[in-house]
This record gives structure tokens, sequence and C-alpha cells, in this order.
């Protein structure tokens, strides 16, 4: 949808529910959580945008306001095992036809807290993420994207299923430390519309590995 020449999403976030983790749209009441989760190993984070522990409240205040300019999306991960909100992830950027209709989205400004990482969530999170971008969206393709040189986030999102398709020079903010105020290049990955069937299935499969 289009609000004053600017392409938006249609409608709020959505809560989503798996078996190990759930989506909740981002608010404060999330900042505590997602505090301790920061400051967990802030080593395995590298090129990643996370936030140090003194900074949730206003990171969370720039996500709500990305959500009031229609262009973001943003969930806090909550561990179903702890109850605990472990991280962020959101839908993001999207691209909308002349007809209105939308048609592509981005999965991004995701974290994950160290004690998260590996255990199924990301792996869950993205499958959530893919089937209503695909399913109720009915989208033709989503992007994922990270810093070139990351790669553990590289990796990551190829694990998912989604197919590198090339590399954007000086595309985008660099997260890394010391890098403020520079340009990265960033990895493009995407998963389009006919491949989400197979992708679907071996995510579903993959997650038959960790215990519930």
């Amino acid at each position: 949808m289009i609000y004053g020449g600017r392409m938006s999403f249609p409608g709020s976030a959505p809560t989503l529910e798996g078996a190990l983790v759930r989506l909740e749209p981002l608010g404060h009441q999330h900042a505590p959580d997602l505090a301790v989760a920061a400051e967990e190993d802030r080593g395995t984070y590298g090129f990643t945008w996370v936030p140090p522990a003194a900074e949730v409240d206003a990171y969370i205040d720039g996500h709500l306001a990305r959500v009031a300019a229609g262009r973001l999306l943003p969930y806090a991960q909550i561990s179903l095992a702890t109850g605990k909100a472990v991280g962020v992830t959101s839908h993001w950027d999207p691209r909308v036809l002349d007809s209105g209709r939308l048609y592509a989205v981005e999965v991004g400004f995701t974290w994950l807290a160290r004690s998260a990482q590996g255990t199924g969530i990301n792996a869950e999170a993205k499958l959530m993420l893919f089937r209503h971008a695909f399913e109720v969206w009915r989208v033709d393709r989503v992007d994922l994207k990270t810093d070139a040189r990351n790669a553990r986030s590289r990796a990551a999102i190829e694990s998912v299923g989604a197919r590198f398709e090339g590399v954007l020079r000086n595309w985008s903010q660099s997260w890394a430390p010391g890098e403020a105020g520079r340009l990265r290049d960033s990895a493009v990955f995407s998963i389009v519309d006919t491949e989400w069937p197979e992708v679907r299935a071996a995510l579903e499969q993959r997650l038959t590995r960790y215990p519930r």
C-alpha cells in the first residue's frame, strides 16, 4: 500500500508462534530482556547492528519510527523455553507495483543472544516470516542482505534456503566496530515464490532435529 507517496505494509505486524519461538510486535515491554540478551557475548555479533544494553530503548524508538513511516515491521523473538525476549527480527523494505500489489519484502534487522544461537530459533523464525510473506501477502520475492564480510551471517542465510545473488558495493551503512559513517558492501540473497515450497519443506525437516 502507498501512503503519501511512500510504500507500506498491508496492516500491522501479527504475532507468529511456532514450537520454539514466538514473534511478537516489538515494543518497550521487551527492553529489559533485550538489554540482557544483547550483552551475553557481543563478540558473536561482528558486523551486525545490536544495541548495547544502555541503548536498547533508543533502538526500539528508532524501529517504532520506521514502523510509523511504513518501512518496517519489527518483532521481538521470544524463546518459548524461557519466555524471554532473546533477539529481534523484521519484515522491512516493502516494494509495491503500480497496481498497489506488494510483490517483495526483505527479512532483516535480525540478531539473537549467544545462548539462542544454534537452537533452531533462527530457522523457525525465518520459516514463519517467509511463510507469512509468501502465503499471506503473496509476494513474489523475499530478500536477505548482510555485510559481504560477514561469513557467519552469509552461511546462516544460505542455510535457510536463500540463494546468493551477488554483492552490492557501498550499499548501506556499516555496523562494524570503528566504521561509523562508512558504507559497507552488501551480499544479497533471495527466495522467489517458485522456490518457496522446496524451501519450506527443507526448513520444516530441519526443525525436526531440535527438541521441543
